[in-house]
């Protein structure tokens, strides 16, 4: 393969940063890249990867528990979960869909994958999406986004394809909106899937900042190659210039507006200073984190 040359318009790769083998819920063995107090990530905290045909690995899910000052996005590849929350919410999303959640002020809900000891195992991401200071205390909300809802649309005559799950993205020129569009901060989530050798420049708002995550094959960079399970941040410009390797590659493409506020991150709350946690706990613990 070619040396990788970047195009002058084209956001430099500043560093990459490899998931880390972890557990939540009941014990759900994840692949975890945490950035809150990097600026970086911004307004992105963390992204979790499931990604296991061990029934055992996940099926214990994510019992009830509470969160505040945050939105969660879930996208699934492959298997099934199931969202329940205090506000009678209930759905289920299964591969190629979303679910996004709104926290606010506070939700408790739990996440069960469907009991099917077929099927290909599980492999999907959640997103925790960080909220302005301003609207942590806002109504909790909730949503599914079936398979079917999201647009799929070719990039190249190669066979890649990108779908378009959160926020505004420029394809082949032409602005496309995907369904959800009321993602904090002007947050926008994609799944490019790459043909191998395929190039694709996905223009950006320059005010944003811009993050993948190589969850197939492996993307080649002026770093080199990049293989999956790694998380990519990238510097200020107009475009994402990503080509896969020989193999291909599958990229959760994000974007955001940067929220330029402290953040104070403990368990399932993130707040702006350590008295709106105490606060967080104080109300998680007297059973009112959900009061109005």
């Amino acid at each position: 393969m070619s040396t990788f040359e970047r195009k002058s318009d084209a956001r430099p790769l500043l560093r990459g940063i490899a998931s880390q083998a972890s557990s939540d819920g009941a014990g759900v063995k994840i692949q975890r890249v945490a950035g809150f107090q990097n600026q970086e990530f911004s307004p992105f905290l963390m992204l979790d990867e499931i990604r296991s045909e061990n029934a055992d690995d996940y099926i214990a899910g994510f019992p009830p528990h509470p969160h505040r000052g945050i939105e969660t996005l879930t996208y699934m590849l492959d298997g099934e979960f199931e969202h329940q929350d205090h506000l009678g919410n209930r759905g289920a999303v299964s591969a190629g869909g979303a679910q996004w959640m709104r926290a606010g002020r506070g939700i408790i809900h739990s996440e069960m994958p469907a009991q099917d000891a077929g099927g290909a195992g599980m492999h999907g991401f959640q997103l925790w999406i960080n909220m302005a200071a301003a609207d942590k205390m806002g109504a909790p909300t909730w949503r599914d986004i079936q398979a079917e809802e999201i647009p799929e649309l070719p990039v190249d005559d190669a066979g890649s394809l990108i779908r378009l799950i959160a926020g505004e993205w420029t394809v082949d020129g032409e602005k496309r909106s995907a369904p959800l569009l009321d993602a904090a901060a002007e947050a926008g989530v994609a799944d490019l899937r790459l043909a191998p050798g395929a190039e694709v420049l996905l223009p950006l708002p320059e005010a944003h900042s811009a993050m993948v995550f190589v969850y197939h094959g492996a993307l080649v960079t002026e770093h080199g190659s990049i293989p999956r399970g790694n998380f990519l941040l990238y510097g200020g410009g107009n475009a994402l210039q990503l080509r896969a390797d020989d193999t291909g590659a599958g990229l959760l493409c994000l974007h955001g507006l940067p929220l330029r506020e402290p953040i104070v991150h403990y368990g399932p709350f993130v707040m702006n200073s350590r008295e709106e946690i105490e606060q967080a706990l104080r109300d998680y613990n007297n059973g009112t984190l959900t009061d109005e």
